[in-house]
């Protein structure tokens, strides 16, 4: 049985055809109602993270205490340990350490790094920027690379445009990101001198190796994905009806597929936004990056427990926005979707 739908303001009324008069009317969400669900999911994704994430740095072995004295240059005798773990409130049961946490992390006060001894915030803050500009430049030449090899791969399938875009992303999904950065290092700037080798600047000439090395991998898995896209597009009834019209392939592919398939890719393209604003660790290692992936590598190691929970806390809430403004964009791409939104 088909569905029927009949819309206006205020409500939406399915029916079947077939003889039944059962319907099934529901209202679409007012807008305070979807604020209010967006920020409910958010919530409760954030506390649950932030509880998982200090669990884990409360069970971790390793004394947070002992590691910032090694590095400061003092001799962490018992004395000095049990001072500085009773000054940064180690010392204190679980639920104790974590409702403080939580309590200055609701007051907009995330701490003092162990290590770096400055406020978490501002660390953060200093490595975010550098990584919002390499995610967007990045982005920017993933889909330069990836949309017109994936149309064009789509378009000429089982020819051998396909086959050989098709091995071209074979081979890079197989060579690793570390082993590409080393390669232009070497090529840019041992041989030809035009990048720094030792990095730590966050200029745009300093931010085009690294963007060019995530774009190229995340070009490999890009352009197979639009491939599917497209072909899928290609394969339905609007595309056959408007070539039995006689409409032009050029405008078919531009008018009418490419609008119906940019839904999949800007889900695609938001997922991939929220894993690059936490930084790509190993890429911003090999070019000495000063963006928020290096940053948590150092915190880590170096056993910063504000730092690390900060930056897990504001990565998944940016995570979190990113989809949500995904979510959000549909209706304005496709009016099909706008009441499931």
């Amino acid at each position: 049985q088909r569905q029927m739908c009949i819309r206006d303001r205020n409500k939406i009324v399915i029916f079947f055809e077939g003889g039944s008069d059962k319907y099934h009317e529901f209202r679409p969400m007012t807008k305070n109602k979807k604020i209010a669900k967006y920020a409910t999911q958010i919530l409760i994704v954030l506390f649950g993270i932030s509880f998982f994430t200090f669990c884990l740095m409360y069970i971790s072995p390793g004394d947070p205490a002992q590691v910032m004295l090694t590095e400061c240059g003092h001799i962490p005798t018992p004395e000095l340990l049990a001072q500085t773990r009773a000054e940064l409130g180690l010392n204190q049961p679980f639920y104790i350490q974590y409702w403080k946490w939580l309590f200055g992390v609701l007051q907009g006060n995330f701490g003092k790094s162990y290590s770096l001894r400055i406020p978490v915030i501002q660390k953060i803050a200093q490595a975010f920027m550098p990584t919002l500009s390499l995610s967007f430049l990045s982005l920017f030449m993933m889909c330069v690379m990836s949309i017109p090899l994936g149309i064009l791969a789509a378009v000429k399938e089982n020819k051998w445009q396909d086959y050989l875009i098709r091995m071209i992303t074979f081979m890079g999904m197989s060579i690793p990101s570390f082993w590409l950065g080393l390669i232009f290092l070497s090529i840019f700037g041992v041989q030809l001198g035009l990048v720094s080798v030792s990095g730590g600047n966050a200029d745009f000439g300093s931010m085009i190796l690294p963007a060019l090395t995530i774009a190229i991998a995340m070009s490999a898995k890009y352009i197979r994905q639009i491939r599917h896209i497209f072909l899928e597009e290609l394969g339905k009834s609007y595309v056959t009806g408007a070539r039995m019209r006689g409409i032009k392939e050029r405008d078919i592919l531009w008018k009418h597929v490419l609008p119906n398939a940019m839904l999949p890719i800007i889900t695609l393209l938001g997922l991939s936004l929220g894993s690059l604003l936490g930084g790509t660790a190993v890429v911003e290692i090999v070019y000495n990056w000063p963006g928020m992936g290096r940053m948590a590598v150092k915190a880590i190691s170096s056993q910063d427990y504000p730092l690390i929970q900060a930056y897990v806390l504001i990565i998944a809430f940016l995570y979190l926005i990113v989809n949500i403004a995904v979510d959000i964009s549909y209706k304005y791409l496709d009016a099909r979707v706008e009441e499931v939104i």
